[in-house]
Parts: structure tokens; sequence; C-alpha cells
């Protein structure tokens, strides 16, 4: 049975990824994707999320525009690091479906209420959409299986020198949804900087048919580089939710700083500094094969060609 899952997504390169392997997995039951404001606007990651399922011809996944800007926050993009589309590298044409009327967390309130049963909710932007769900809707909380999130770290930042970028565009809708109560799952740069794709395996992509080389075009656009190669952050998340026996994860109490030069970080207390000894709010990925990884992901292109 095909689990049912939710991406709340800001591509984005390494999202775009993401969303190629979770639209082209049969044991994954996409029903809706979210856009976001993170690395680019949210009109531009909503016109790359319809893009995509364009490309994979899964159109019958709807697609709802969310949050154009931080709760509190003034918004920043990282077009820098992503391109002035999100989605550079490609020359995909012209969309020709439209996103719902409906914004994305009344999107994400429906399917929850018209599902059988509980949903897991992947994100891989600023988690603002999900911190007004839980703010709009609390009564819609059992109905989600659980977060599975890219962001946050517990060993130093990217966009400083301790805070991940997801978090820090919107620190203050990370703390509501770390402090929901909810099961977490967060794969942050402690797994995915060591999950690196390789020059050999980018390479091979441009072998792989059409979706290969459309991963070929946005990967070798990406400006996230790292020695050994790019990090395919949000694939990560993918990876977890078909076989979370592959990552390395452990429980914490995690906090999210929200104000102060420490702004975005993800607190792990374990000595219990500030909480009871034990408890836990957060499983937060620890380690991963890269090997395996890089095998991993190369096969989920194979399989979208077929």
């Amino acid at each position: 049975m095909a689990k049912p899952v939710i991406l709340d997504m800001d591509p984005g390169i390494d999202d775009a990824a993401a969303i190629a392997v979770a639209v082209n997995r049969p044991d994954l039951d996409v029903k809706l994707i979210t856009a976001v404001a993170g690395n680019v606007s949210v009109e531009k990651t909503t016109n790359n999320s319809l893009k995509l399922l364009e490309f994979f011809d899964r159109t019958d996944i709807p697609v709802a525009q969310g949050a154009k800007a931080p709760l509190k926050r003034e918004f920043k993009d990282a077009s820098y690091i992503h391109g002035e589309s999100g989605m550079p590298g490609y020359d995909f044409p012209e969309v020709t479906t439209k996103p719902l009327a409906i914004d994305a967390v009344e999107a994400i309130h429906q399917v929850l209420n018209e599902s059988a049963e509980p949903i897991t909710i992947i994100g891989t932007g600023a988690y603002t959409n999900l911190a007004l769900l839980l703010q709009q809707h609390p009564e819609d909380k059992p109905l989600i299986k659980e977060f599975i999130l890219m962001g946050g770290s517990i060993s130093g930042g990217n966009v400083s020198s301790v805070a991940e970028f997801n978090v820090f565009t919107d620190p203050d809708a990370a703390a509501i949804v770390f402090k929901s109560e909810l099961p977490i799952t967060m794969i942050g740069l402690d797994v995915t900087l060591n999950a690196l794709l390789t020059e050999e395996s980018t390479n091979t992509l441009r072998e792989m048919g059409p979706a290969g080389e459309m991963l070929y075009g946005i990967v070798t656009a990406y400006e996230d580089v790292h020695v050994g190669g790019k990090p395919m952050h949000d694939v990560n998340t993918i990876l977890y939710a078909v076989d979370p026996s592959v990552i390395e994860t452990k429980p914490f109490a995690v906090d999210v700083v929200t104000e102060g030069p420490a702004i975005g970080a993800t607190v792990a207390d374990f000595q219990y500094r500030w909480h009871e000894p034990g408890y836990t709010n957060v499983n937060v990925g620890v380690g991963i094969n890269a090997e395996a990884f890089n095998t991993w992901f190369l096969e989920q292109v194979a399989a979208m060609n077929k």
C-alpha cells in the first residue's frame, strides 16, 4: 500500500530532484504539493512545481500556492544558489496547468480531512505553511502521521555559523512546528552534507534519458558546491520516507532560536539544561552512507525513464 504524503516545498533545485523522485515512486501516493517562499518567491516555487508535474505527466497531483513571506521576518531568497528562476539549467516549456484556487493551508486542511488515514507531511522549504496550518486548524493534528523535514543542524549552519537556511528563513514557524508535539524527523545538514552527489554521479545523469538529462541540467546549474560534490538536501527526506533504515537518527530535545545572533539555530539540549531529563521532541538525522545515497539516487532516476 502506497504511503500518502503531502509535499510542502520551495523548488529550488534540490526540491526539484526530490519531487522528481517522489512522484515516480509507486510506494508514495503524493496527494498534494504546496509551495512556499524560500529559495525563490512563492510565485516561482509554485510555477516550478507545476513545471515538474507537467514534465513527469503527473498533473493529477494538485498544487497550491502558500505563504509569500515568513511569519514575522522580511523575506530573503536564495537565488544566489538556485538562480533567478529557481530551476535554471533546463528549458522547461511554459506551464499549461494552474494551481488550486485555494491557498496551501486550506488545501492541506482539505486533503487531511478527506484522507482515510493519517498523512505524512514532507517539508523541504521554510515551514511557514505548516505553522499556519497548526495555528489555523489545530484540530487537524491527529490527521498528521508525522512531519519529515529537511532543515536544521545540530553541528553548524550554512547561512550562519549555527543556522540552516530553511529554519533561518522562518525561525518563528520552525519553533511552532517543533513545539507541535507531533512526530518529527529532522533531516538536516548533519545528514545532507554527508550525502553529496559526486561529480561522477552527476555526469552519469546526462546519459540516463529525458529525466536524467533534465536533472543533469539543473544540478550542474546548482551553486551549492562542496568538496566532493553537491548536496541534494531535500532528496534525503524522500529516501527517509521510503526507507528510514538508511539514515541514522537519534531523538533529542530541540529548540529553535528566534532572535539574536544565533537566530535560526536548532539547539539539541542533550545535557538537559532546559528540559526535563528524557524529554525529546525531534528525531534528528545524524548519519548516512554517501556511497549508498549516490547509488540509490541513480537507481531512482533510472526508474523514471521506464
